[in-house]
């Protein structure tokens, strides 16, 4: 097939994905929560649509708030993940990192917390000091304060034993700005370390499965490793932590925000031999399992080996690569190159392929 064939092609794939879908479940199923195409369906046609706020429209991590000399960056989430306790983390660890992963990556510094827990009658009281000590130790490695919470208690069987809820608070130099719309074509992308590490422990720590694999959680708090980078690279346009829907899911949302084209490179993406073998077996892309320790960069070209190099002297960042770039188009697409010289639309996913993993 001739380009122009080729790029008729993905033109028509890309007007097909772009229209807006029809709304019209009728109750919210485990798809909504999965970060693919049900969960922007839900968001389009739910919250989007009753709060209406320039902010949230802008659909990053966190939201900046107070413009100044300093201004504040905002974010919320709630932690589900069942089970509570997994390889390489808990609940607890989880509901920090990934609060101050999101502040993280919108370029601030993490300062506070707040926690707000729902627990299920029945829950050991054992239990719950493991998940409030690891709170405090993994806020204590952050940097962060826990400064305000709320609990409530619901009848047993009201909920899977314990959910948290976190919001974090950051500071931001008025003069950092990161965004799609600063990406730009022949800009490189860059992961941090081996993906697909979180999702595929979970999977290990429910059990059921008829193998054992040595592999852990990746749950961490990146703002340490984020400011490295950014102090060395400041060519660093676009940062973002590859939660639910993995590498895939975080590519898409930039292609699409920034109306770009992105093309990774298959034999270049960061997979360790368990991890791959575990999803093999399970039949799982690795781009598609979530990430709670991981960050995705885009930078110009100029500060590609700059920023490796930072990521690389991180403890955390020391399996950091370069997978791909930003090319010309088609826009709003995310193609991968295969080992064999083809190439592969990645697209978001439709299903919930690992439920409940954050």
């Amino acid at each position: 097939m001739s380009d122009d064939a080729k790029h008729a092609v993905f033109e028509r794939v890309e007007r097909f994905r772009r229209r807006r879908p029809v709304f019209d479940d009728v109750v919210v199923t485990m798809a909504h929560g999965a970060g693919g195409k049900a969960s922007e369906a839900l968001l389009d046609a739910v919250f989007l649509d009753v709060f209406d706020d320039p902010g949230l429209n802008e659909r990053d991590d966190g939201a900046i708030v107070s413009p100044g000399a300093e201004s504040i960056v905002v974010s919320t989430d709630s932690f589900v993940v069942s089970p509570w306790r997994f390889a390489g983390g808990t609940i607890g660890r989880l509901a920090v990192h990934g609060t101050v992963n999101d502040i993280a990556v919108m370029g601030a510094t993490p300062r506070w917390l707040t926690a707000a827990f729902v627990i299920e009658e029945g829950f050991a009281i054992e239990d719950l000091r493991e998940i409030a000590g690891d709170m405090a130790s993994a806020a204590d490695e952050a940097g962060v304060h826990i400064v305000a919470g709320d609990t409530k208690v619901v009848e047993r069987g009201a909920a899977d034993g314990i959910y948290i809820t976190t919001t974090g608070i950051g500071s931001l130099d008025s003069e950092l700005r990161l965004g799609a719309d600063r990406v730009r074509v022949g800009d490189r992308i860059l992961v941090s370390g081996r993906i697909a590490e979180h999702g595929m422990a979970i999977m290990l720590a429910r059990g059921g499965l008829a193998f054992d694999a040595d592999i852990r959680s990746d749950c961490a708090s990146l703002n340490g490793l984020v400011a490295d980078l950014l102090a060395a690279a400041p060519g660093v346009r676009w940062l973002r932590d590859p939660t639910r829907g993995g590498v895939a899911s975080a590519l898409n949302e930039l292609a699409v925000a920034g109306d770009l084209a992105v093309s990774i490179d298959g034999e270049s993406l960061p997979v360790s031999p368990a991890t791959a073998g575990a999803c093999e077996l399970l039949g799982l892309d690795p781009l598609y399992v979530a990430n709670e320790g991981k960050v995705v960069v885009v930078v110009a070209p100029d500060d590609t080996d700059a920023a490796l190099r930072a990521l690389r002297a991180h403890p955390l960042g020391g399996d950091a690569v370069a997978i791909g770039e930003i090319v010309e188009g088609p826009t709003g697409l995310v193609v991968l190159r295969t080992p064999f010289g083809g190439t592969r639309i990645v697209d978001l996913l439709v299903g919930d392929p690992l439920p409940r993993i954050c």
